[in-house]
């Protein structure tokens, strides 16, 4: 069995109720992976460079300090560490995202669990399953999976040298799945 995972360290996602009915299967799969967002910037790094630009913006406020300026100044100077602060806590909410994908003999499974918590799943049969990666599209490199019912994206939070290694793993197991079954 092959295990991977892709996007640094995992986030945590809680596992909801209807988890086990999903993976209501015994036997190991040929091929499973995990993939989620890069975190490049953990919780100590934010702090620094929260405190960094708290300090920067803080420096013209100084030299302010005596004046009524400074009162024109401080509505700017919190506001941009304001939106400084939203954006790192929407980026760590955003990166909550993962993906599983699953391969048997005679079924792959991909599961998108989303950063507002709606899961979506997605099941094929290997033999029907191809992987495609689209050159020209918008996103280097972009990743489809058509098969069964729909086609959909995968590791598109990925970057483009990922998302090529993905698929020759995802190749090679869709290989060894159709040959097992």
């Amino acid at each position: 069995m092959s295990d991977s995972a892709a996007g640094g360290h995992p986030p945590a996602v809680a596992a909801p109720e209807d988890r086990a009915a999903w993976r209501d299967r015994q036997d190991r799969p040929l091929y499973s992976a995990v993939l989620w967002p890069n975190r490049s910037l953990g919780r100590g790094g934010r702090r620094f460079v929260l405190r960094a630009t708290a300090a920067g913006l803080a420096l013209p406020l100084l030299a302010v300090a005596a004046t009524p300026v400074v009162w024109g100044l401080l509505p700017f100077a919190a506001a941009a560490l304001g939106m400084l602060w939203y954006a790192f806590r929407r980026n760590q909410l955003d990166g909550r995202l993962t993906e599983e994908v699953a391969i048997w003999p005679d079924e792959m499974r991909v599961e998108r669990r989303d950063p507002d918590g709606r899961v979506r799943r997605w099941v094929a049969d290997p033999f029907r399953v191809r992987v495609a990666l689209h050159a020209g599209a918008r996103v280097e490199q972009y990743m489809t999976l058509r098969g069964g019912s729909r086609e959909i994206e995968l590791g598109a939070f990925l970057s483009p040298e990922e998302r090529v290694a993905l698929a020759g793993e995802l190749e090679a197991a869709l290989t060894r799945a159709v040959q097992a079954g």
